[in-house]
């Protein structure tokens, strides 16, 4: 595990894509700069690769090429997807970690929002975790009484 930013796992084997394009995630520096971010959408997680530079000083030039190195940002250490903010044709969100760390994104409002459907992704693995702790606790109980009834 990462001991500095706990937050950001290695998703063991791929998972099935839900969506992929690009974001702006804020860097955590002192300039609070603004960087594109290549992002897939599983169902364990974002995945974030850098944009690498296309030689061009167009901003708002499409990420045409990224790394093969990526940041995961896991849901199951994920809590929440906040501050929806809506400014000059831009949707900004943040995604609050467990740690309580957060990470500030902005996208195009044109089509589906990113940050509807991450908030989607997390809420059905949340959904997802909450009935295996059910079966498991209810294995647990059946078990337990199976036990006590042969003693």
């Amino acid at each position: 595990m990462n001991g500095f930013f706990p937050w950001l796992l290695t998703m063991s084997s791929p998972a099935p894509v839900m969506r992929e394009g690009v974001l702006e995630k804020r860097s955590s520096g002192l300039l609070q700069l603004w960087k594109k971010k290549r992002c897939v959408l599983t169902e364990e997680g974002l995945r974030l690769h850098d944009c690498k530079e296309t030689g061009t000083e167009d901003e708002d030039a499409p990420c045409v090429a990224f790394g093969s190195k990526a940041k995961e940002l896991r849901f199951e250490r994920m809590t929440t997807v906040d501050c929806v903010e809506y400014k000059r044709g831009l949707v900004y969100f943040t995604v609050v970690m467990a740690t309580g760390k957060e990470i500030d994104f902005r996208c195009s409002q044109e089509g589906t929002a990113w940050n509807a459907e991450i908030a989607l992704a997390l809420v059905r693995f949340k959904n997802l975790q909450a009935v295996q702790t059910g079966k498991n606790r209810h294995l647990s109980a059946a078990h337990l009484s199976t036990w006590r009834e042969q003693v």
